[in-house]
């Protein structure tokens, strides 16, 4: 709730700038801004999960498509105590997974072709229990509006940049002004995103390593997935939503750029794993 107010609040703010200098008026500027907060987060609760699901091209299967995996999220449910999540595949070499839905009984977990190609059953059962700790905490739901309402704070202040050179401030300050808040606003907004990203990511692994009693088995798939995504990043979708996935699917780089990421470095994800394996004797 924290992050969302914030969130709604880096809105509100450019919906302030938006009233005092282009409309006349700060407060129809706030309301409409307000009102756009409140569908964007109301549209991204009914219907993020199927459009993830369509932007990734991921079919809904059967227990006879794929019996393996099947197989596998079955008894991930079993030892968590939870319903069966809906079970979809996405074609593609590259390896990975990600759950999506509002709430565990709208839940879907999806797989891609190249995760089952290269994973035993017992890392494939890892990989699983994360997406299952995801859903049990509700972080997809979590992390998808978050994302939505992020992407919608950089949008708007973006048009606040470039209609500041277009049709410039009052005053030079007022430009200034401007400039300052589409280019702070979402900059904030998206720090605040990633870095509840990167700590769910440590949380689901830790329950999710639990569930099945293997916490190397999870830190092994990792490291697994790390080498198959680099050699073969993913070519569709959406950036916006890595966050979803168990590991970054995209191309990234180091420096800089590790400030923006949407996972904590494998490193410390299987360092923690392999801590957590001493501490519970497992």
């Amino acid at each position: 709730m924290a992050m969302f107010g914030v969130l709604t609040g880096l809105f509100i703010i450019i919906g302030w700038v938006v009233g005092t200098y282009f409309v006349g008026d700060w407060l129809l500027g706030t309301l409409i801004f307000i009102s756009l907060s409140l569908a964007i987060n109301l549209f991204s609760y009914f219907y993020s999960s199927k459009i993830v699901l369509w932007s990734y091209k991921a079919k809904i299967i059967q227990p006879d498509t794929e019996p393996r995996l099947f197989r596998a999220v079955q008894s991930v449910c079993q030892q968590a105590k939870m319903p069966m999540p809906k079970i979809a595949i996405v074609e593609t070499a590259t390896p990975n997974a990600f759950a999506t839905g509002r709430n565990p009984k709208n839940a879907v977990v999806a797989a891609t072709t190249g995760l089952l190609d290269i994973l035993s059953t017992e890392e494939l059962e890892g990989v699983l229990a994360h997406e299952m700790a995801h859903i049990k905490d509700r972080d997809i739901l979590v992390m998808t509006i978050a994302a939505t309402l992020a992407g919608a704070i950089s949008i708007a202040a973006r048009m606040i940049f470039w209609s500041s050179f277009s049709r410039g401030g009052r005053k030079d300050g007022d430009a200034y002004l401007m400039i300052l808040v589409a280019i702070t606003v979402p900059l904030a907004a998206l720090l605040i995103r990633l870095a509840v990203s990167r700590n769910r990511e440590y949380k689901a692994d830790r329950e999710g390593a639990l569930i099945i009693q293997r916490p190397q088995a999870l830190a092994s798939a990792l490291l697994k997935l790390e080498q198959g995504n680099k050699r073969r990043p993913l070519d569709r979708g959406n950036p916006a939503s890595a966050s979803l996935f168990i590991v970054n699917p995209f191309k990234g780089s180091g420096g800089l750029m590790s400030v923006f990421m949407t996972h904590p470095p494998i490193e410390k994800r299987v360092m923690r794993l392999k801590e957590l394996a001493k501490e519970k004797g497992l």
